[in-house]
């Protein structure tokens, strides 16, 4: 049984000259947290617009829930929490009344969870929407988003405009969120922000999807580095010569960056013992690392 609530299936979106999304396939589990890790310009905002019916794919098809998107948009709209890559906000005055608005176009009537954001986010609501700044227009777009707590929430950018303290406040939301069993799909250009809340990360590159990762094989790579420097020239000689992939040679510093299997991690303690050092440290193996070792790798990110 398919137990994916989100479903791209091979979609195309060409806008001609090499523009748009190409030949996309990737599912989303119910109650995952999945990232979608783009430069801008790369297709996450199309992607999102496709999964959503805002847009019809040259070929392809979307599914949200089992519904097909271009066919059941107004349908999705309804269980799906949104926030837009771009905000426009209706002629409604100010952010209470879009809030109110909101919340009768779900059926809402309890609006305590509405009103908890606001207060985390430092938002004040009276305030008039053509007026906002960008800042606080994200915190109205995010209050409205979540505040009929949907089970599946799609998120385009959604920290852009925010100062660092409100991101951690968004952040420590929507990880919230995640821990009640709500399917995110979240893009961002921003590796940390997806490395410390998701579950896997899509990567886009020019319209093509590259990778999909686990976070988990992000933080538990199958090859380690390690940064030596030796305090003898002599034992960093003998060790350099021991059989260790030296990917990087200091020899002014008696310095080596080594590969190995994380399996070989007792092999080069032992390698070690008795030896002099001044340091040993390991080289964190990030989800940016991961993004750019997988371009350069690209036949379609070289292009």
């Amino acid at each position: 049984m398919n137990d994916s609530v989100i479903e791209a299936m091979n979609i195309t979106k060409d806008y001609g000259e090499g523009k748009g999304v190409f030949n996309e396939t990737f599912s989303i589990k119910k109650g995952e947290m999945v990232g979608f890790l783009g430069t801008n310009g790369s297709g996450k905002t199309t992607t999102i617009r496709s999964l959503l019916g805002f847009i019809k794919p040259t070929s392809g098809h979307c599914f949200v829930e089992g519904k097909e998107s271009w066919e059941n948009s107004s349908l999705i709209l309804k269980d799906v929490g949104y926030v837009p890559g771009e905000i426009a906000f209706p002629d409604l005055g100010t952010g209470t009344a879009f809030f109110h608005s909101e919340a009768e176009f779900m059926g809402l009537k309890d609006l305590s969870f509405a009103d908890e954001l606001i207060k985390r986010l430092q938002l004040d609501p009276r305030a008039n929407l053509k007026r906002m700044s960008k800042g606080m227009k994200q915190k109205t777009a995010l209050v409205a988003a979540l505040m009929g707590e949907p089970s599946i929430i799609i998120l385009d950018e959604p920290t852009t405009g925010l100062d660092p303290l409100m991101r951690e406040a968004f952040v420590e939301i929507i990880e919230e969120e995640h821990k009640k069993g709500k399917t995110i799909f979240m893009s961002s250009h921003m590796f940390e922000e997806i490395e410390e809340t998701c579950d896997r990360a899509l990567l886009i590159s020019n319209g093509h999807l590259i990778d999909q990762v686990s976070i988990y094989d992000i933080h538990h790579p199958k090859i380690k580095e390690y940064k030596i420097e030796f305090k003898k020239k002599e034992e960093y000689l003998q060790f350099k010569n021991s059989g260790f992939k030296v990917k990087r040679d200091q020899e002014q510093y008696n310095q080596l960056t080594i590969e190995i299997e994380k399996e070989d991690v007792g092999r080069l303690l032992k390698a070690l013992d008795k030896k002099d050092l001044r340091f040993i440290s390991e080289i964190q193996y990030t989800l940016e690392k991961h993004f750019v070792e997988t371009l350069v790798n690209s036949q379609i990110g070289g292009k």
